[in-house]
């Protein structure tokens, strides 16, 4: 198990991540795209059979009387399971909208002006269905475009489990398309058969999902565009090897292209943590998988604190761990990062599974200018105005416009003279 872990340099680290999505995947995905707005349902029926996306029997279209069957087949603990866990979403998603507040009558030169925050009304939310089946994702998405006040939901995801189904009925989706990739983003933006076209397309997916969200994006809203999962572990002296390893694992298991990264102000703590994963994936199911991910991460020791602070906001990493002497204080002195998971006791893990805060979040150092899925991703603030404007204002705004060249407009506030 040689290789793991490597040592690494925050200057090449941060000269090879978030490039944006590749030239291939875009020209892939938009082939497809074209061809499920020329073709529609034929092409999505042809492409779900050419990437076996559909278990045998099983329509296109999911009603919400099928997702029902699926969550009453599945045992009476799993389904406890899926309902605790999209509890404890619904919970976090409604105190996030309980933070917005409408505005209301704000003092404004002649009158008042406000905003009114409202949902989108369709919502299309993709899952993985590829290496794992990932009802998580469904629950992060669905149950939280639900929250926000979204009147229809659809969910998309090849080769779908039972439990992919039973998730999407806990999440009150109105209906399930049976398909992945490209084409399945297509549909979702133009719509076809019963799936109305959404105003908004949520949800993590490969190389092909990323392009294609991105091709449509204009037509419809986006999250983000999310590449390979990432975790940075800040680590010092007190860290636990053992747990460091385990989490950085529990990260590499998603992919082989996933990005695991230990960065620690203690010398001695990479060498102690490969031992560590050596051991932890001798036994692993998914070592396959989280072997060429460990190797394509990395290690990078630090001087002091301060730089080790300095690389985590360079690479602004969808996750970061602080498995430090005082997380709170490191905390505070971070800036860049999707989620933050402070001290050992709160693993990454947690964040995937459920506890409340989302788990769909920027990737490639994108959270340095965006922040991951919310009932924000389904709202709209639309602002108001209504004015007797007085002739200081008019001679204000018809001023402006002809600084601007625009005539038009300053005759427009004139005509209120």
């Amino acid at each position: 198990m040689s290789g793991l872990l490597p040592e690494r340099t925050i200057a090449d680290l941060t000269a090879t991540r978030g490039r944006g999505v590749d030239a291939e995947a875009l020209a892939s995905a938009a082939a497809i795209i074209h061809r499920v707005e020329t073709e529609g349902i034929a092409a999505l029926e042809s492409l779900t059979d050419q990437f076996t996306e559909r278990p045998d029997g099983m329509g296109l279209f999911l009603s919400r009387d099928d997702l029902t069957a699926a969550r009453n087949s599945i045992s009476n603990a799993d389904g406890a399971l899926l309902e605790r866990v999209a509890g404890r979403i619904e919970s976090f998603a409604e105190a996030q909208l309980a933070s917005l507040v409408p505005l209301d009558g704000v003092p404004v030169p002649g009158g008042a002006a406000g905003q009114v925050v409202a949902p989108v009304e369709r919502a299309g939310c993709y899952s993985p269905g590829g290496r794992y089946p990932l009802p998580s994702s469904v629950l992060m998405t669905a149950v939280t475009a639900r929250v926000a006040g979204v009147s229809e939901v659809w969910v998309a995801s090849p080769r779908p489990t039972p439990i992919t189904l039973a998730a999407a009925a806990v999440a009150d989706a109105d209906g399930f398309l049976v398909a992945g990739g490209a084409h399945a983003i297509a549909a979702l933006a133009r719509g076809a058969g019963p799936l109305p076209a959404c105003d908004v397309v949520v949800g993590p997916g490969n190389r092909f999902v990323t392009a294609a969200k991105q091709l449509v994006f204009g037509r419809v809203g986006v999250d983000m565009l999310a590449g390979p999962s990432e975790l940075v572990v800040l680590a010092d002296g007190t860290a636990d090897d053992a747990r460091v390893a385990a989490d950085l694992i529990a990260q590499a298991e998603h992919d082989p292209e996933a990005f695991p990264l230990l960065v620690t102000t203690d010398p001695d703590l990479p060498g102690r943590v490969r031992i560590r994963l050596a051991e932890q994936l001798a036994t692993l199911p998914t070592a396959d998988i989280a072997m060429p991910a460990l190797r394509g991460g990395g290690a990078v020791v630090a001087a002091d604190m301060t730089e080790a602070v300095a690389a985590c906001d360079a690479l602004a990493p969808e996750h970061l761990q602080l498995s430090v002497r005082d997380p709170e204080a490191i905390r505070d002195s971070l800036s860049h990062y999707g989620a933050v998971f402070v001290g050992e006791g709160s693993a990454e893990v947690f964040g995937d599974y459920g506890v409340g805060p989302n788990h769909v979040l920027p990737t490639g150092a994108t959270a340095r200018f965006s922040g991951g899925l919310s009932v924000l991703t389904f709202l709209r603030v639309r602002t108001w105005l209504q004015i007797d404007p007085s002739a200081d204002l008019i001679a204000d705004v018809a001023g402006l416009a002809r600084l601007e060249g625009l005539e038009g407009h300053a005759r427009a506030a004139e005509a209120r003279r």
